[in-house]
Formats: C-alpha cells, sequence, structure tokens
C-alpha cells in the first residue's frame, strides 16, 4: 500500500510553503522520484503520487513538470529497465565516435561546452599538499551541492543531504580527497562555477567550464572517458574498461566512477550495470534518477 491520506487544509499549507524554484523544488521531486523507485513497476496514479509529497494534484503536475521537463508519467517510463537498456543502445559505439560541433545534435549540448585538464600523478600523491581549494554551498535542481574550485578550474562538484549535518558529511568526503590541501570558503568564487554547470542558458561554447581532474592516472581515464558519453546515452563499466583497453577491468572501472569528484558535470551517472539497471551512486540513488530524468526531460 502507497496510499497517504491528506487533508485539504494539509495540502492548501504545503503549497503556500513552497517557495521558488530551486532546493525547495528538489526537495518535493526527490520525494516523488524516491516514491516512483518503489512503486513504478504498478504505475501509481497522479493522485496517489500527489498524496505523498501533500500537495494537490494540480499543483504537483506543474512543478514536476517545470522541475523535470516531463510529466510524472513520462517519468516513470524512464525509470524502466527498458528505458535504462535503451540508454545502452550501441554503447561502446558510442565511446568510439568522434562527435563534431555542429553535427552531433542536442545530446551533446552539454558536453562540448567543458574543457579539462588533469593534474599530475604526483599532485595526486601528494594529496594535494601545493593545492589552495576554494569550497562554497549553493542551490542546484537537484539539492543543496558542494563546489570545489582552484585557481584553474572546478576541481570538485558534490550534493549534500538536507541541514547543517548533511553539508559536514559532504564537506568531510570532499576534503577528505585531498587531505593535504589548503581549503577556504569562497562563495562568490565557486558559484562561478555551479552557474555555469546547472544553468542551462549558461552552457555557452565560447566560454567553456573549466574542469581540473585529479586523482590517480587510472581514475583521470576513466572520468575522461565519462566526459565522451553524451546526453541521453549510457554506457557499462565493461564498455569503459574495453575503450581504455584493460577489457578484464570493470570492477576497477566501477571503483573509479564511484570516487568521481566531479559529478554531474564528468557524468558519472551515465555509467549504468550491464543489465541497464541504474546501480548505485555516491550522491543516492534517488539523484542518478533525478539528473537522468532531467536528461530525458532536455532532449523532450
Amino acid at each position: 500500500m502507497y496510499h497517504a491520506v491528506r487533508t485539504n487544509s494539509d495540502i492548501a499549507q504545503a503549497e503556500r510553503q513552497l517557495g521558488a524554484p530551486g532546493a525547495e523544488d528538489y526537495a518535493v521531486v526527490a520525494k516523488a522520484i524516491e516514491f516512483l523507485g518503489r512503486n513504478w513497476r504498478d504505475h501509481p496514479p497522479l493522485k496517489d503520487i500527489a498524496h505523498h509529497v501533500e500537495l494537490s494534484e494540480t499543483h504537483f503536475h506543474k512543478l514536476f513538470t517545470r522541475w523535470a521537463g516531463v510529466s510524472p508519467k513520462e517519468f516513470i517510463r524512464a525509470l524502466t529497465l527498458q528505458h535504462a537498456r535503451s540508454l545502452l543502445a550501441d554503447s561502446v559505439s558510442v565511446l568510439d565516435t568522434t562527435y563534431e560541433v555542429g553535427l552531433s545534435g542536442p545530446s551533446r549540448l552539454h558536453d562540448l561546452f567543458v574543457q579539462y585538464e588533469a593534474m599530475t600523478p604526483g599532485d595526486y600523491k601528494a594529496g594535494g599538499e601545493h593545492l589552495s581549494i576554494a569550497y562554497g554551498f549553493h542551490d542546484s535542481p537537484f539539492g543543496t551541492s558542494l563546489a570545489m574550485a582552484t585557481s584553474r578550474g572546478l576541481a570538485g562538484l558534490a550534493f549534500c543531504e538536507d541541514g547543517e549535518d548533511g553539508r559536514k558529511v559532504a564537506l568531510e568526503d570532499m576534503m577528505g580527497r585531498w587531505p593535504k590541501a589548503h581549503f577556504y570558503q569562497d562563495e562568490a568564487l565557486t558559484r562561478q562555477f555551479t552557474s555555469r554547470s546547472f544553468n542551462r542558458e549558461n552552457w555557452r561554447i565560447d566560454q567553456p567550464l573549466k574542469l581540473v581532474l585529479i586523482g590517480s592516472e587510472f581514475d583521470v581515464t576513466v572520468w575522461e572517458t565519462l566526459l565522451k558519453v553524451p546526453f541521453g546515452r549510457a554506457v557499462t563499466y565493461g564498455d569503459i574498461a574495453r575503450h581504455i583497453g584493460r577489457p578484464k577491468a570493470a570492477r576497477a572501472v566501477g571503483s573509479a566512477v564511484g570516487r568521481n569528484p566531479i559529478s554531474f558535470v564528468v557524468p558519472c551517472h551515465r555509467a549504468l550495470r550491464a543489465s541497464g539497471a541504474l546501480g548505485g551512486y555516491h550522491w543516492g540513488l534517488t539523484r542518478k534518477h533525478a539528473i537522468i530524468g532531467w536528461e530525458t526531460g532536455l532532449l523532450s
């Protein structure tokens, strides 16, 4: 049973409390996505989803569609195994194909606006000893984000659970990747990167978003491969392993995908299991569902 009973006054109060689009929207959407992730096989009607998030059907439908770009019904379709398998169609050739600007279509919209460089293996092995890394917390379409940046570009992008404890956990997680670096809070600096990452109007080919990949040589190779996977497509860990010339290293590839410090921009969410199942996600499976559904809406 997944029915939730709410009074009209409860719903009205919840709708009055809902603010402008942003983290508040995602809190509602995430609750709905978590519900859909458990119950999509039953194809729950709109009224049951709306009751679960304590909104009227009309208001919830408008909010969800505005956020995701697709209706809740279309989003359920995007959660099915069949859809996941369709994302994997010809996944090996996706990695082997060279996409040209102006010829690749909207599926490359995001990735074409990213430039990256990798720090030397010595910098990584030194634990970031000579690095100064700014950090800041910002709203995003997928809840509160934590951005980490050096003078060269965006080095980390994480997501936080609600509240101060959630921010603390995310910050400790990210700092632990480069334990000897100097960290300082600078929201003005990191906002430049989050506004470029999440705002589609700022995905500009003449001003590419600059990334700094800080990891082991193997990790960086995997992350570089992820950057080749376009919107609306996916690859398996085995595909990546074969592409980098390590066909027996699928498990190691999976671990490297999980260590990706620049979520969303380096699209580790597009790495699926060979069966088409979504698998795990360092920032939570609900958020992985959300990002894939959000991208599906962009291409609709």
